[in-house]
């Protein structure tokens, strides 16, 4: 009876070890997918929002953009320049290159809260900008 019992009791025995291949599978498999769709996004696209009708715009303007997350840049001919609030006027002020009629337009992301197109608009007017406005997406109806 002896040996009857200890042979039961050795496959009773709870097993200690847990197998870890398929997780390092699937995340393996994460990890290309990830590393594929990277390249396809692009942070610095800003969605503007859409009117039906606008004027044609000026030959030079001076673009500040301020993107979803509330970072903002400035246009140059150099591309999109990262800039912070508090050195929005100096940047301005020297894109428009001693021409103050030169027109200020804010493109601001569709996803931005309201509050920090109206800061920026707000620091650039007291700060004498002439002609500040705001950029649109204009959308074609068809007929």
């Amino acid at each position: 009876m002896a040996l009857g019992s200890s042979r039961i009791r050795s496959r009773r025995r709870l097993m200690s070890d847990m197998n870890v291949v398929p997780y390092i599978d699937v995340m393996l498999v994460l990890v290309v997918i990830l590393m594929v769709a990277a390249p396809f996004v692009n942070p610095s696209i800003v969605n503007l929002p859409s009117v039906q009708k606008a004027s044609t715009a000026p030959q030079k303007v001076v673009e500040v953009v301020v993107h979803a997350d509330g970072k903002l840049g400035i246009k140059t001919d150099k591309g999109l320049k990262p800039i912070e609030l508090a050195t929005l006027v100096a940047n301005v002020k020297s894109a428009q290159a001693g021409a103050p009629e030169t027109p200020v337009v804010i493109a601001a992301d569709r996803d931005v809260r309201y509050e920090q197109v109206v800061n920026v608009m707000k620091q650039l007017q007291q700060s004498d900008v002439q002609r500040v406005g705001l950029a649109l997406q204009i959308e074609r109806t068809r007929r």
